[in-house]
């Protein structure tokens, strides 16, 4: 997983530094270019809808859904956070780069390592065919039962956003910014399943399990112009198939509601960008006098 992370964070800025750097060999023109570049790591909590599994294992004549199952996060960050390394709580970074004049239009490369656990001791109903027989009836999901269903090393959220923003108020110097930022894309889920159903585990991995959208407000926070603080909170759909599970495959899709609580740092790329020059004070007309 954190292999596929670098891979598309170095695909995402080598793809911002071309836009950069494009052109340079044309014809010199006096038209100016402005560019930034930012990143940020913070961490996170979510709410899940209630969603269905749909498992089919045909080697063992099953082809059923669990239906309407409640799901929770596991946070981490919440208990001893400073004994644990930076990634193993739900964790999430932003790479992305303003990319016009005004700096108030960006791509960006969005990830949420998120973690989704179906709750243990809920009655859930199972329905379709078990051991190639129908069957509709209500189990208790427990590991003491042999159930477990895990995406607990990450849901991981990857979206590819286009990002606008929104200036609120600043100071002449710029030492101070308050900005409102609308995002919105849609990327590859790449999630870490791990799971059981009556005793029978998986081989738990990291796979490519499909494709989300998502939505994100944001209120930014910076100062000395360079330093950045940001509350968030996304929407985000996700549908999920051919997880991995023991004989089989298993699909489902949910929403998620995200708080996202995050530090980061802006860096101009070119000169006189606008969010780093102080504003110029205006011009009085000098009196003409008379010669």
């Amino acid at each position: 997983m954190k292999y596929s992370a670098f891979l598309l964070s170095t695909l995402f800025c080598v793809l911002c530094a071309s836009s950069v750097s494009f052109g340079q060999d044309a014809p010199k023109k006096e038209k100016h270019r402005t560019r930034s570049i930012y990143g940020s790591w913070g961490y996170n909590e979510e709410w899940y809808t209630r969603s269905t599994v749909h498992v089919k294992q045909d080697g063992l004549g099953n082809d059923y859904e669990l239906v309407h199952v409640h799901a929770q996060d596991h946070k981490g960050w919440d208990q001893d956070f400073l004994h644990k390394a930076l990634t193993i709580p739900q964790y999430n970074y932003r790479l992305g780069c303003y990319f016009n004049d005004k700096q108030d239009l960006a791509i960006e490369l969005n990830f949420d390592h998120t973690k989704y656990l179906i709750s243990d001791g809920q009655t859930i109903q199972l329905k379709g065919t078990l051991n190639h027989a129908a069957t509709n009836e209500g189990i208790m999901f427990s590991q003491q039962n042999g159930f477990y269903y895990y995406l607990n090393n990450g849901a991981n959220f990857f979206l590819f956003n286009l990002v606008k923003r929104l200036g609120l108020y600043h100071t002449k110097d710029h030492n101070l910014n308050v900005d409102l930022t609308g995002k919105a894309g849609v990327g590859p889920v790449i999630p870490h399943v791990q799971n059981s159903f009556f005793f029978e585990q998986n081989h738990q991995q990291f796979q490519f399990g499909g494709w989300n959208t998502g939505v994100e407000t944001a209120l930014r926070v910076t100062v000395m112009r360079y330093v950045f603080f940001e509350f968030s909170q996304k929407v985000d759909y996700a549908r999920y198939s051919n997880l991995e599970i023991y004989g089989g495959r298993a699909k489902q899709n949910f929403g998620t509601y995200e708080l996202i609580l995050s530090g980061g740092i802006t860096i101009p790329t070119t000169k006189h960008n606008p969010l780093f020059e102080r504003d110029m004070a205006p011009v009085k007309a000098s009196s003409n006098r008379a010669n």
